[in-house]
């Protein structure tokens, strides 16, 4: 049955825009959305959410950047036993792997040649940092301007990286395609499809 109401935590707007199309993904709408404050306010409410969880659905999504070897022992460490409507997940090892990993969409977005976007964006070290790189090479001097951090700010992305990726989420990335090149991707959705078969039972 679509329209399953599922609250959302995330880590910044980012998430929140990739998190909210794999719900309309599946067929099911946000809730309440909370965090974007950063990872280390999740993990300070992650068992707050998995309280909340045992009344309601919720979809948390968070980086497993270079915190931990693998996505296991971050949810060992982190929440070792989420309630049944809880679908706790990480992206290996960051939201942008799984934006990535439509290469045909972002090089579209960011107007570079498809061959330039990783074939293997879950093995990257840092996504982020790819991420910037190809918005560098990119043809359209506003998306170098928004996403590239100027030399001598020390940043590590441009004034309106965020958006720009905010923007790409909503309107041209298939999570449908992106599945199929980022396996804690696929598991995420695989995740929601059972949490909304169970909101909905």
């Amino acid at each position: 049955m679509p329209g399953a109401l599922i609250n959302l935590a995330v880590e910044g707007t980012t998430d929140e825009a990739v998190g909210k199309k794999l719900l309309d993904y599946v067929d099911a709408k946000p809730n309440l959305v909370c965090g974007k404050q950063g990872k280390p306010f999740l993990e300070s409410k992650i068992h707050s959410f998995n309280e909340a969880a045992r009344h309601s659905p919720w979809f948390v999504i968070v980086d497993l950047d270079q915190d931990f070897h693998c996505a296991p022992d971050l949810r060992q460490e982190w929440l070792p036993n989420p309630a049944p409507l809880l679908c706790f997940r990480i992206a290996v090892r960051a939201v942008e792997a799984w934006l990535l990993a439509d290469a045909e969409a972002i090089a579209a977005f960011l107007r570079i040649a498809r061959n330039k976007v990783p074939a293997n964006p879950e093995g990257l070290l840092d996504p982020k940092a790819e991420m910037v790189s190809l918005a560098r090479k990119s043809r359209r001097r506003a998306i170098r301007k928004d996403m590239v951090p100027p030399p001598s700010s020390g940043r590590k992305v441009g004034p309106a990286y965020s958006s720009r990726l905010t923007e790409f989420a909503s309107t041209e990335w298939r999570a449908e395609v992106a599945m199929a090149q980022a396996p804690s991707l696929r598991r995420a959705i695989d995740c929601l499809r059972k949490l909304v078969r169970q909101a909905t039972a």
